[in-house]
């Protein structure tokens, strides 16, 4: 039976398990997306990992969902997610750069791979032929340290 375009992402990126739907399988993740109302524990996990570099192909941390100055404390985390990219060697997209779902499609967007994200429009680039999954800041944390996607194999169409 021909295969649809989410399995076939699953079977190009499957490390472990049957491509059964219902079974547990376990898929190499290509790219993390992170925002920085997420992205600031995502980080504090890399650093609980000992994580030295990320493993992923692209991992971008976005700066558009906390903007408000009202205090310090916006600036500081923000401070802090460009210096844990810098030191994990992952992208950093301070504010004004764009909101990161559309934004990451716009710049990374590559057919054909697979991605995690903790923003819940993280799976809009599905429309660009990726499978683009929306996850926990710590299964992001673990994608970028090169631990593979655990999850159900999906039962797609009939």
């Amino acid at each position: 039976m021909a295969l649809n375009v989410t399995h076939k992402l699953i079977k190009s990126h499957l490390v472990s398990g049957e491509m059964t739907p219902g079974e547990e399988i376990a898929i190499r993740i290509d790219q993390t997306l992170t925002q920085d109302a997420t992205g600031t524990l995502v980080m504090q996990e890399l650093e609980a990992l000992g994580l030295d570099r990320a493993r992923t192909e692209v991992s971008v941390q976005y700066v558009d969902h906390n903007l408000l100055q009202t205090d310090e404390k916006n600036a500081q985390d923000h401070e802090y997610l460009r210096t844990a990219c810098q030191r994990f060697g992952l992208w950093f997209s301070k504010p004004g750069n764009g909101v990161s779902h559309p934004t990451h499609m716009q710049r990374f967007g590559i057919p054909g791979k697979t991605m995690v994200g903790s923003d819940s429009h993280t799976p809009a680039a599905g429309s660009l032929g990726m499978l683009a999954i929306g996850v926990g800041g710590l299964e992001v944390a673990l994608a970028i340290s090169g631990v593979h996607c655990t999850c159900g194999c999906p039962r797609c169409g009939v």
